[in-house]
């Protein structure tokens, strides 16, 4: 496709929305090592742009299909790949675009509300799958995706890069688990990533006319739009997103479970935090603390949206310099992992990097070096091992679901005074240094947390074997979701 444009385009995009079959066998397509694998990049507003410069550089790969309910969005990419001298098929409807015989596998970049069933649609539909993170919008659903790659034999990727760190995080991993550090004390995911105000809105707002809301909305409860942006905010609000801990966090919350070697849920789990320093549309926390209480050593996950300390708008330094707003840090790590040792500690500040450091704070070692996770994915589509894979579908389950429970923990908890928290708290040392240094923050922000008060999560036990709640089918509830009919997730393989 040299040329294109807008009528040209709408003629060749598929805009019905019937009812999804399962493709004939036949069409299941399994690449042999010399072929060129057949990609389609669905959901590209955001990540899946980067999916898509990715799959261009990619050898033996063809991008043959976009999928987007945006039809701008649909547009725009179509165009792109026009000016690379590539025709591909437009669809707006997932379930027109794994009918195509014309694809092999898919790339899924759409909001979390859609990544399991666009998952489990396309293994049905016989294609190979490489799934943003979180994987699931629930803990249930992470579980099916796994049974139904292993039902049908698809290789399924996380869309978590750090694990493909092999050089770097990998060998990290590998040292401490050697002991070289001694045991590990207690594993740390850091996300000081700032998040703004989304404002407020005085009622519902209109759809754009180029979204096909009912599509976007897919599994979710189709609400009124009550923000500002539908696209993006979306994290923000439960019946879409997660919160910065299943967005951003995610990738913390993997390489910490990494370290610590875990292949299950944690048997016990508590949050703590809030929706601090302004008043919008958001529902989800821009702080928090979760508490996993692994045997091994306790996972601590630390959200804040916030900056380290308030700052005026214009406010000007002693120097005459303008004063500009600084994340926290916490032992190297705004956005990373710390693993603390009997010995040091080690410091992941990306997805490629880790630095060990002795009691003293005196570098050890360090470990760099990562390759292409898309890459990994199609190394793994061309061999048909599972194993091949550096983020298989389970690891993104399970590190996914961790996200899950802790905001289910937040869900289902309570405001409280901080000596009130304190008290509830004083047992897991850990966890009630890491909600000083909390409130501090907070208290740094012009945040008064005996006013605005914090939501003290319910404690939560959990079978790690059946991942339910032990004891609390209130809890068990937000395991799972309400579907609209059309858009189930099944509830087994």
């Amino acid at each position: 496709m040299n040329r294109i444009n807008r009528r040209t385009f709408l003629r060749s995009t598929v805009l019905t929305t019937a009812a999804f079959r399962l493709a004939p066998r036949s069409w299941a397509q399994v690449p042999g090592a010399n072929e060129v694998i057949r990609v389609a990049v669905i959901g590209f507003h955001g990540q899946g742009g980067s999916h898509i410069s990715t799959l261009l550089k990619a050898p033996g790969v063809r991008i043959t299909a976009l999928c987007d309910c945006d039809r701008q969005v649909l547009e725009a990419g179509v165009q792109r790949l026009a000016k690379e001298g590539l025709q591909v098929e437009a669809y707006t409807d997932i379930r027109r675009l794994l009918e195509s015989k014309n694809v092999d596998a898919v790339s899924i970049a759409t909001p979390n509300h859609w990544h399991a069933l666009g998952t489990i649609w396309a293994i049905q539909a016989g294609k190979d799958v490489y799934v943003e993170k979180p994987v699931s919008h629930n803990v249930s659903e992470g579980r099916r995706m796994v049974e139904f790659a292993r039902k049908y034999g698809k290789i399924v990727q996380t869309g978590t890069q750090s694990r493909s760190s092999r050089s770097g995080i990998a060998q990290a991993v590998e040292w401490i688990r050697a002991g070289n550090l001694g045991k590990i004390r207690v594993a740390r995911g850091i996300c000081y990533k700032r998040r703004d105000s989304i404002g407020k809105v005085d009622g519902p707002q209109p759809i754009p006319p180029h979204i096909d809301y009912d599509l976007w909305c897919g599994p979710a409860l189709k609400l009124p739009l009550m923000r500002k942006r539908l696209h993006y905010d979306w994290h923000w609000v439960w019946n879409t997103g997660n919160g910065d801990l299943g967005n951003q966090g995610i990738h913390e919350m993997d390489v910490a479970r990494w370290f610590l070697g875990v292949m299950e849920l944690s048997p016990r789990v508590l949050s703590i935090g809030g929706r601090l320093g302004y008043v919008d549309d958001g529902e989800t926390p821009n702080t928090m603390v979760v508490f996993h209480d692994y045997p091994v050593a306790p996972l601590i996950f630390e959200v804040r949206g916030l900056p380290s300390r308030k700052v005026e708008p214009g406010a000007v330094g002693p120097d005459g310099k303008r004063v500009r707003e600084e994340m926290d840090r916490y032992k190297g790590a705004q956005i990373g992992i710390v693993i603390e040792c009997e010995g040091g500690h080690v410091t992941v500040p990306s997805y490629s990097s880790a630095t060990a450091y002795d009691k003293d704070g005196r570098v050890i070692r360090e470990f760099r070096g990562a390759e292409n996770h898309h890459h990994n994915w199609l190394k793994a589509v061309r061999s048909r091992k599972p194993q091949d894979l550096h983020a298989d579908i389970l690891e993104g389950h399970l590190s996914s679901a961790l996200c899950h429970t802790g905001n289910i923990s937040y869900r289902l908890g309570a405001p409280k005074s901080p000596d009130e928290i304190r008290e509830a708290i004083r047992a897991d040392k850990d966890l009630a240094e890491a909600f000083e240094r909390m409130a501090q923050h907070l208290t740094a922000n012009g945040v008064d947390i005996t006013r605005d008060k914090l939501i003290l999560g319910m404690p939560l036990k959990m079978d790690p074997k059946t991942e339910r709640f032990i004891d609390n089918p209130k809890a068990d509830e937000l395991l799972t979701r309400p579907y609209r009919p059309g858009f189930v997730v099944p509830a087994s393989a």
